[in-house]
């Protein structure tokens, strides 16, 4: 299967018309609680390895090793669920089946040990960390963003007030007196919120460009990727050097069983 076709059957979650599509706002909601949410995974997780590390002499920190390990993959699992929602993409497909009678007799210790992947859990653990650092950065360059353009579109508002309350001009020594352009209050206020709008308009692509980056950060695309179908190795080769254009053989009559046109008298 080429590789275009399977891109194509990959849910994409882009978000259209970002101003009035709910996805965008439920994305801010998203990147608003990823600071603390992010916080608390990365303490949880230090902290349970830490213990763990620390108590394997008196042998609770082994049980409690792959406790954290199971909890990890809970939480990875978590995020992906959420940023599948929020994207609205299809619940990931099951990867395998889960069989309780390989498990049957054993208890509870053998079958963590058993569930056990050291690569899983190393990129559960990375991916804890990204999750932290990007909950940071995502979080300032959202707020950054937004208020920057809501700020520009209340400005006038917040002019009105501070002028017939505190009787003070912030537009005073604004920037069309530095050139000397003589702009009434209602023209700069149309200028600021059209500014505003536009800015707006452009934070609300970077906050979903942002959960696109998300997206990609934590694996979400990797179970409809793992399920497309795939061609063996011997049949793309075939299919690749085989013509569309040859016709199939012709059966041919054996030479034993062919008669002469003719018996010579």
């Amino acid at each position: 299967m080429k590789a275009t076709e399977v891109n194509a059957k990959t849910p994409t979650g882009k978000v259209n018309w970002v101003l009035f599509n709910p996805k965008t706002y439920a994305t801010i909601l998203y990147l608003l609680l990823s600071l603390p949410l992010g916080i608390i995974y990365f303490t949880v997780a230090i902290t349970g390895l830490a213990l763990s590390i620390a108590l394997i002499p008196i042998f609770i920190g082994i049980p409690l090793f792959f406790g954290v390990a199971k909890l990890l993959d809970g939480i990875v699992k978590f995020e992906q669920s959420m940023i599948r929602q929020i994207l609205g993409l299809p619940a990931a497909p099951a990867s395998y089946t889960y069989n309780p009678q390989s498990d049957a007799g054993q208890n509870w210790f053998m079958r963590m040990v058993r569930g056990f992947d050291g690569g899983l859990f190393i990129r559960n653990l990375l991916l804890v960390i990204m999750r932290f650092v990007t909950g940071i950065v995502f979080f300032v360059i959202m707020v950054t963003v937004i208020s920057l353009g809501l700020g520009l579109i209340a400005l006038p508002v917040v002019h009105i007030i501070l002028m017939n309350e505190m009787q003070l001009d912030i537009l005073e020594h604004s920037l069309f007196s530095y050139f000397h352009i003589d702009w009434t209050y209602n023209q700069q206020y149309m200028f600021y919120v059209g500014v505003g709008v536009v800015l707006f308009w452009i934070a609300l692509r970077v906050v979903n460009g942002l959960m696109q980056i998300q997206r990609r950060i934590m694996f979400v695309d990797e179970p409809y990727q793992q399920a497309q179908p795939k061609m063996p190795l011997y049949d793309q080769t075939q299919a690749s050097v085989q013509s569309p254009y040859v016709e199939p053989p012709v059966d041919q009559p054996a030479p034993e069983f062919m008669q002469p046109a003719y018996r010579e008298l």
